[in-house]
């Protein structure tokens, strides 16, 4: 094993749930990882899947059983960066929603799409400056939640206190998420999303429609320092994947 593998290796086994643990430091290990790994040896370096075309790597996270990180091979900072709403950026939460099925692949058995989600965190949620989705299980109480909220739900944003959170959530009636571009349709409610953007956490978790069709929950929630809720949508998801275990 080369040393800058090596090393990528050991930087990756501190990313914790999105934050650097104790004794980590540089946020720019996941950027470092797919630019100078991934991208320049394409099949050969930590990442399962690396598509410099369609602009994203897909990297297994040490943390949890089936934890993937969908992340951009252009240098993208987070939320707050302009480049992940322009219409000509790639679809990264659909390429993020394919990748359930390596979560899947890691569990003792197959869930359906309402087990999973996607989650990203705000610029006081993460510790990483480079723009990455968690795919991964949902937590079993916040898809009850959901199930609950679904009838509820429309197009428009709807409240829905999650973990102790001001969440928001608004339906996205669609099969898949190829062309819907939720991080637009965020930006489109902000008055001026340059500045607010990276304030705000987004999660999509698959659902059942009240109609029984497939769709989606798109959920938002921004950044309270005074309440302590620093919009980590990441905290919707469970690493251990304890819902796999449940009817």
């Amino acid at each position: 094993m080369n040393r800058m593998l090596w090393v990528a290796g050991l930087l990756v086994g501190g990313l914790v749930c999105g934050r650097m643990v104790a004794g980590s430091h540089s946020p720019d290990v996941l950027w470092h990882i797919v630019h100078e790994q991934c991208v320049a040896h394409a099949g050969a370096g930590p990442c399962e899947k690396t598509d410099p075309h369609a602009g994203y790597a897909v990297l297994k996270d040490r943390v949890g059983i089936g934890q993937y990180l969908l992340i951009p091979t252009q240098r993208i900072t987070g939320m707050e960066d302009p480049a992940i709403t322009r219409g000509d950026a790639p679809d990264y939460l659909a390429y993020a929603w394919q990748q359930t099925v390596r979560v899947n692949h890691r569990l003792s058995h197959s869930l359906p799409a309402e087990d999973m989600s996607l989650a990203i965190n705000s610029v006081y949620g993460r510790s990483q400056n480079q723009l990455h989705i968690h795919v991964d299980c949902i937590r079993p109480d916040v898809r009850a939640a959901l199930r609950q909220a679904v009838p509820h739900l429309g197009p428009g944003w709807t409240t829905l206190p999650l973990y102790g959170h001001a969440y928001r959530a608004r339906l996205l009636s669609a099969p898949d998420l190829s062309g819907v571009r939720p991080f637009a349709l965020l930006a489109r409610d902000m008055a001026d999303p340059t500045r607010e953007m990276g304030r705000h956490t987004l999660v999509i978790a698959g659902i059942r429609q009240a109609d029984g069709k497939p769709g989606f929950v798109m959920l938002d929630d921004h950044v309270d320092l005074v309440h302590g809720d620093r919009a980590s949508g990441e905290e919707l998801q469970d690493h251990t994947c304890q819902i796999q275990s449940q009817p």
